[in-house]
């Protein structure tokens, strides 16, 4: 709609929306199933690329006293593994390579969305909802591998008075069941929000000319800021998954 009024002389000069349009780069198609390799899928594997090539060049020469390649790679590998440890224990390390993959994965879509034209992944709810339930069901699954039926006990505070069981039960019930979609939601409802703003503003700096100078400092000032929610949003998705872990390793 933005596009057609702009065509016609008057209007926003740019559809915030536009930039979640999801573009067919290969159509493939198998037997009515869509399974093209969309934009979509091409920053997926940009992201992924470029995680393994900072990691490969940053670790290929190791030294005694690192570079700012590998002081980098070595930033992000302390800070995944404290935060394993603080919130997951001893008994998280072997799910270290998932959790840091998760986390790298998370905060280069995102960060690598801030690129103009690139394609923000992370800002469709059917990607952030994949991962979140992919999460909650390996998290499920490592719970009864560790406790069998006993991990059904997690429902139940321990101590609570049997007759609150009718209350209290439902209650956990749904708290865990709501765990991927609350975990999907905010990551994908935080990168939309953002890159809408950042696409309103940018239209009032086109729209306004030479008086664009103001909203052309607020959106240097919110891509500032974009750029920390990014990070923020990539920690949190991670560090929740790690609490997720510990429930089911530890029960509460």
């Amino acid at each position: 709609m933005a596009e057609a009024a702009n065509e016609a002389g008057g209007g926003f000069p740019v559809d915030p929306l536009k930039q979640f349009e999801i573009q067919p780069i290969v159509p493939i198609n198998v037997g009515g199933l869509d399974l093209s390799f969309t934009n979509s899928s091409l920053w997926m594997l940009i992201t992924i690329g470029a995680v393994t090539a900072l990691l490969t060049v940053a670790t290929g020469r190791r030294a005694l006293v690192p570079g700012r390649l590998q002081s980098v790679a070595e930033f992000f590998y302390e800070t995944i593994a404290n935060m394993v440890r603080d919130n997951v224990g001893s008994e998280g390390r072997q799910y270290f390579p998932f959790i840091f993959t998760l986390f790298m994965f998370v905060l280069f879509g995102n960060l690598l969305g801030m690129i103009p034209t690139s394609f923000t992944f992370t800002s469709h709810i059917a990607v952030t909802f994949f991962m979140a339930i992919v999460i909650f069901v390996a998290v499920t699954a490592i719970g009864f591998a560790r406790h069998g039926l006993g991990y059904l006990r997690m429902f139940f505070p321990h101590g609570a008075p049997a007759w609150t069981a009718v209350i209290l039960v439902p209650i956990e019930v749904i708290s865990y069941l709501s765990r991927p979609i609350s975990l999907s939601v905010r990551l994908f409802a935080n990168m939309m929000a953002g890159h809408i703003l950042l696409k309103v503003f940018a239209g009032f700096v086109l729209l306004m000319g030479v008086a664009g100078v103001v909203p052309l400092a607020a959106l240097i000032g919110i891509t500032a800021l974009e750029f920390l929610v990014a990070t923020l949003q990539a920690y949190i998705f991670t560090i929740l998954t790690c609490v997720y872990l510990h429930d089911a390793i530890h029960m509460h």
